[in-house]
């Protein structure tokens, strides 16, 4: 994985390189991990930040859903559709899509525990997440995959199953025992079952043989049943037993990887890539375009773009922006960029947006004249879309940016709110887009004491969608990192409810 040999190169730093011995192509044979062996393969640079970027995206998904307090339900509906584009792991192709899919998934793995080592709150944040994501892909398994990963792991796992005839003979005192625990199981699961169907489940279930210290809250709870020194857990319980010994060794393991850092101090390959993956954490996007789509832009003209029925899509940044312009009749250099291109990304062509900026400019009490706008605005408009100087398309900003620029001083309006605004205008913007349940607001400044903006923006975006989300699909839950994101996504749901936006 990483240089195996001793290179002298000019500018560049010697670097000595731990060598490990490949031994060919690594055999993964489930398609859940410990990730308990590190990789020993050689991969290029590009691959090794791609496969890292994709597994980040999936990290990020989940953290933003369970800092918005989603049921597990609700996140593995949210990131599944993510795994199957960034990181799959099907059982059904060939051996070779197979071994591939499951490298990425190993390497993606170890590279970021390069980056999440580094401190305690982000091990504390890399192991939440990640154990997130081994219980969705547990959940994907099929029973006998996950049989079949506990006997892999049976090594390092304290357990075994109890043989056929001896649950047969203990069927009455298993189900006294554990049925508290399946009935609080299935709860979960928002499934109601009667005693019949209960013990019908049981009947079907696996037990698991584990040291009764292994289990001391279902022990001190009486959930299970104790013998021989040994607790027996259904299966369906075996989730969480997996989950402590994945939390464990992940937790010693970043502890061992942060001790062994500095080795790769001397290699300034890898250290760019993952300071980049350190501070970049929610600023990676799925590479969507924005406003290309004619028939969903009809409506965006000039003309349209201050009106209520357009702006009441928009979040609160471009809302801001464009409030601040029209009050003033003028907007400085970074609101005008920021505002621009988030017009063109939703789809105001430049012909349009020249108008648009004219008039806002122009009309109004000190409004410039239109020979002093073509002459000091219309140039640099015309640029922000290709058409002067280097001829570069620029592409709407993302949060990231956003947030990278620095912060408005007076007489601007560029940046992020939740960032920039007074916690007492922030909660006064809030309550005038029909947020005002304290239990919101709440949650909402918690997020941007933390600062954790695009959380709280999402979290925004759905308080003010709720009702339109009732049984929307699963992609209106995902984490919004970009503001043509928020404002496409709020069209979608009302194209979906039949809203009339063309």
């Amino acid at each position: 994985m990483f240089r195996q040999t001793k290179r002298r190169t000019d500018g560049r730093k010697n670097y000595d390189a731990v060598v490990y011995q490949s031994s060919g192509a690594t055999q993964y044979n489930s398609r859940l991990s410990f990730y308990a062996q590190p990789p020993l393969e050689e991969i290029t640079l590009e691959e090794f930040e791609t496969w890292a970027i994709d597994r980040l995206k999936v990290l990020i998904e989940i953290e933003s859903s369970l800092a918005r307090t989603k049921s597990t339900k609700d996140i593995e509906a949210i990131v599944k559709p993510l795994l199957a584009k960034l990181l799959p792991l099907t059982s059904n192709a060939s051996d070779a899509v197979k071994t591939q899919e499951r490298k990425k998934d190993h390497y993606s793995h170890y590279i970021l525990r390069l980056v999440f080592c580094r401190t305690e709150d982000l091990r504390k944040k890399f192991i939440r997440n990640e154990l997130m994501l081994f219980k969705i892909r547990y959940a994907l398994l099929s029973p006998q995959e996950q049989k079949d990963f506990v006997n892999d792991n049976r090594d390092t796992l304290p357990w075994d199953y109890l043989p056929e005839g001896d649950r047969a003979e203990l069927a009455q005192q298993l189900y006294s025992a554990s049925q508290a625990l399946v009935r609080s199981i299935v709860s979960l699961n928002d499934e109601k079952l009667g005693d019949d169907t209960i013990k019908a489940t049981m009947a079907k279930q696996l037990f698991i043989m584990v040291p009764f210290e292994k289990v001391p809250d279902l022990v001190a709870s009486r959930m299970v049943l104790i013998r021989k020194g040994n607790a027996y857990i259904p299966s369906m319980a075996q989730l969480s037993l997996l989950a402590m010994e994945y939390t464990a060794k992940l937790d010693d393991a970043l502890v061992k990887t942060f001790r062994a850092l500095p080795r790769l101090d001397e290699d300034d390959r890898l250290v760019p890539l993952l300071n980049h993956l350190s501070t970049n954490f929610s600023s990676f996007e799925s590479g969507m375009e924005f406003g290309t789509d004619a028939a969903n832009t009809a409506d965006i003209q000039a003309s349209t773009v201050g009106s209520a029925k357009i702006m009441s899509h928009m979040p609160l940044c471009a809302t801001n922006m464009l409030q601040g312009l029209f009050a003033n009749h003028h907007m400085k250099y970074t609101g005008r960029q920021q505002l621009g291109v988030f017009l063109k990304g939703i789809g105001l062509n430049v012909d349009e947006a020249l108008k648009f900026w004219q008039d806002s400019f122009c009309n109004g009490a000190g409004g410039m004249t239109s020979e002093t706008f073509n002459k000091e605005y219309k140039y640099n408009i015309r640029h922000m879309y290709g058409l002067e100087g280097g001829r570069i398309n620029y592409k709407p900003w993302n949060c990231s940016t956003v947030l990278a620029k620095p912060k408005p001083s007076k007489g601007e309006f560029h940046g992020c709110p939740y960032r920039d605004f007074h916690p007492d205008k922030l909660v006064g913007e809030l309550n005038s887009m029909g947020i005002n349940d304290n239990q919101d607001i709440t949650a909402i400044m918690d997020d941007v004491a933390k600062t954790e903006y695009t959380i709280a923006c999402t979290r925004v975006f759905e308080l003010t969608h709720k009702n339109q989300m009732k049984g929307g699909k699963n992609f209106d839950q995902m984490h919004i990192n970009h503001p043509n994101l928020y404002f496409d996504r709020s069209r979608q749901l009302e194209r979906a409810q039949g809203g009339n936006v063309n």
